[in-house]
């Protein structure tokens, strides 16, 4: 593969980024909801499932998903039902001393929210579409192994995402900062938090394989 191409890709995937997406929306209302801390294990897994992604359009696994409605809906719907799950989860828990100033974050509850990212990565289809929409345009098969270029590419952009997300959950964490700071901050917090998990799960339930 070419440095220019490389350099392209770059810069390409550096302005998508700017844009915050879903991933984004998920780790903010992660940090908003439990703390910096699980803000940027949230973005660990975030790229783990997007790595994940990256594996499966190497190998041609994400194409099947894309060619195949039923697979497609399935995994749809899965991750849209988990993430209303978790804004309604939130929504109606009981605030009471959840949304301290240090918030309790031991090794047991990084753990999950390590997994439960990644689980919600690995089960949004728009990421695999995208990859697969994307990449193309910057492999050339006359410049070696599509599979190389794939995961080369997979791992620049995985990289570049991993540092724009975690300046997301940082910048979220001090927005928890401040509504701390202010009366009823639990409530305002869940509910923040809450609705963002609810939209995420409905930008999935309605993700189809005909659109960008």
């Amino acid at each position: 593969m070419e440095p220019s191409t490389i350099w392209l890709f770059f810069i390409a995937t550096a302005a998508l980024l700017i844009m915050p997406g879903p991933a984004v929306f998920y780790i903010m209302a992660r940090s908003i909801d439990q703390g910096k801390k699980a803000g940027l294990v949230s973005v660990l897994g975030v790229s783990l499932g997007g790595a994940v992604h990256v594996l499966a359009g190497a190998i041609g696994v994400s194409a099947i998903l894309m060619t195949s409605a039923t697979a497609f809906t399935i995994v749809k719907y899965l991750g849209a039902i988990y993430l209303i799950y978790l804004g309604c989860k939130t929504l109606f828990s009981t605030s009471n001393g959840n949304h301290s100033k240090s918030p309790k974050t031991n090794h047991k509850k990084l753990l999950k929210i390590f997994y439960e990212s990644a689980l919600v990565e690995v089960m949004n289809p728009k990421t695999a579409l995208f990859f697969l929409a994307f990449f193309p345009q910057f492999i050339a098969p006359s410049a070696g192994s599509v599979t190389v270029q794939f995961l080369l590419l997979g791992t620049i952009f995985i990289i570049l995402a991993f540092i724009n997300d975690s300046l997301y959950a940082i910048l979220a964490a001090s927005i928890r900062k401040w509504i701390v700071g202010r009366k009823g901050n639990s409530k305002l917090m869940n509910r923040i938090t809450g609705y963002l998990y609810i939209v995420l799960g409905v930008f999935y339930a309605f993700a189809s394989p005909s659109k960008t």
